[in-house]
């Protein structure tokens, strides 16, 4: 814990065990809880199928650099940086358990950066139940495993906010450029990232640090939005890839507290939240964990009621807060415990044992949290658990489409599916592509025109439709002419023949509307026909989800 002493113009660390920086109490408290990620972020990393935002980080990365910098001008500019790393990443295989290691990879780091928090401020013990708690924390496998950016962004920031701590304790101007460096980093691979400058603002506060350090942090942090501001500006004009969120309620803010506590129901759910209300007593932990697990997700909450940005993903970085407050707590509890009364004589252990024993009794007890916890990682390894599973969409379109059949997507989204897992659509016909997606610098392709999408519908006797269930809501009406002209052709000149649902998209096949055809379902039964009831992360009830 860093207290400044004003009469003396000076840091001073206490709080830490005098013996955190022996081999074995510095390195074993970090080194546990990293190997514990690693194994849960390996274990079922290979899902078998693809989401579509993880797709897209797919298709994006194996683009060549000019054409990853042309998309970026017109979408996903918040993500560039990270397309550009993948972009290196997949050059060594384009698999799908290359295009999760750098998460599980980052996940691991996270799990050592807490665990390296909890030694700094509390001692070796409180940092190995903290690093512990964030690597068996579900939400933590969850982006472990996914091929997106958000558990790097989340290794960024708690790299930063140790090196926070180095730069007060040191008290020099140089201490400050590995944590600008670091921040800005983490603010380019995703820009909301930068609100944790606000939670460490908080913190420095706490601390009551003199003037000097204010001026360290202020030019560091400053550095990091003067490099972050062009980005932003570029993404002002892609404001409406999150036109599809909403003004959150407090059922939102409750998720969020679900999603970060180690369990989110049931007796851990609720010893979480008794060691935190603990931890709050501990000074140094909490000016710390406090601002970082509530600031972020506080600001974003408070905009988004004017502006919609808010989704837990885009502040997943705060959840590291989290594990440290309940260990902080913890580790308060088992002081308390280390005095025990026998026949009102206090009798007390050797002291190294007396550690030892607490530390292996809050070991065993987060490996029984871990256990009740279990269906939930198990839930979350299974790739019916993600939004939809692309390769699910393809491996039926092998099995049924017939080579040369068109094939429409509804809405054009829809087409990740084949430019993912090509091998599906191989023989079919894309009736509606004009050009391809890496071609037109789009994520998806360019589609005709409406006049000359009606021409090519009219010279087809049967066509697929691969559609996203949002699309098939008769009270969807897009903006788009071309996906308009997609459903009044269908819903005018064709009748639905046959209807399947894999990977979280519909798959139909229509055939031209005949007088005589009896066999032909209508279209008001086809809009009443059952879809799946939900989703198990967001609902496909909207337009794409992500792009953001």
């Amino acid at each position: 814990m860093i207290v400044w002493k004003p009469t003396e113009n000076r840091a001073v660390t206490i709080g830490q065990s005098t013996g955190c920086g022996r081999s074995g109490t510095g390195v074993v408290p970090v080194a546990v809880p990293m190997a514990a990620m690693l194994s849960i972020g390996l274990w079922g990393v290979d899902r078998g199928g693809m989401w579509g935002d993880e797709s897209v980080t797919f298709l994006v990365a194996r683009r060549t650099v000019p054409q990853i910098w042309r998309l970026l001008h017109e979408v996903d500019a918040v993500h560039g940086l990270y397309y550009l790393f993948m972009h290196v990443v997949l050059t060594v295989h384009p698999g799908e358990v290359v295009l999760r290691l750098p998460s599980v990879c980052a996940a691991t780091a996270t799990a050592g950066l807490v665990a390296a928090l909890g030694v700094r401020l509390a001692g070796p013990r409180v940092g190995l139940w903290a690093g512990l708690l964030y690597a068996i924390t579900p939400m933590t496998g969850h982006y472990a495993q996914e091929g997106r950016s958000y558990a790097l962004v989340a290794a960024g920031v708690a790299g930063a906010t140790l090196l926070l701590l180095r730069a007060v304790e040191a008290a020099t101007v140089r201490a400050w450029w590995p944590y600008g460096a670091v921040v800005g980093l983490t603010c380019l691979l995703h820009v909301l990232a930068a609100l944790v400058l606000c939670a460490h603002a908080v913190t420095l506060a706490v601390l009551r640090v003199p003037r000097r350090v204010w001026s360290g942090w202020g030019a560091a942090a400053g550095a990091a939005v003067l490099l972050l501001l062009p980005l932003v500006w570029v993404s002002r004009g892609q404001a409406g890839q999150v036109a599809w969120l909403v003004t959150p309620g407090w059922d939102k803010a409750e998720q969020v507290v679900r999603h970060f506590s180690p369990g989110p129901a049931g007796a851990v759910f609720w010893a979480g939240l008794l060691l935190m209300a603990a931890g709050l007593r501990e000074r140094g932990p909490a000016a710390v964990a406090l601002p970082l697990m509530l600031v972020p997700p506080g600001i974003l909450l408070a905009v988004s009621q004017v502006r919609p940005l808010f989704h837990d993903r885009y502040v997943f970085y705060a959840l590291a807060g989290v594990p440290l407050l309940v260990a902080a707590g913890a580790g308060r509890v088992a002081g308390a415990l280390e005095r025990v009364r026998c026949e009102g004589r206090r009798v007390r252990l050797r002291g190294r044992w007396k550690r030892a024993v607490l530390g292996v009794a809050g070991v065993l007890a987060l490996l029984v949290a871990f256990v009740h916890q279990l269906p939930d990682h198990r839930r979350d390894r299974r790739s019916a658990h993600r939004p939809d599973n692309l390769a699910a969409v393809s491996a039926f379109a092998v099995r049924h489409l017939r080579p040369g059949d068109p094939v429409l997507f509804v809405p054009s989204v829809g087409r990740l599916a084949a430019l993912a897992y090509p091998k599906g659509f191989r023989r079919a016909r894309d009736i509606a592509l004009r050009e391809s997606a890496p071609r037109s610098g789009t994520l998806w392709g360019r589609e005709a025109i409406p006049g000359e999408l009606r021409l090519r519908l009219a010279s087809v006797d049967r066509v697929w439709v691969v559609a996203e269930p949002y699309a098939l809501d008769p009270r969807w009406s897009p903006s788009d002419p071309v996906e308009r002209t997609k459903l009044a052709v269908l819903r005018e000149e064709f009748a639905l023949r046959q209807e399947h649902v894999r990977g979280g998209a519909v798959l139909r096949l229509h055939v031209r509307r005949e007088p005589a055809d009896v066999h032909a379902v209508s279209p008001g039964a086809a809009m009443r026909a059952r879809l799946p009831a939900s989703r198990p992360e967001t609902p496909r009830t909207r337009p794409r989800p992500e792009r953001s």
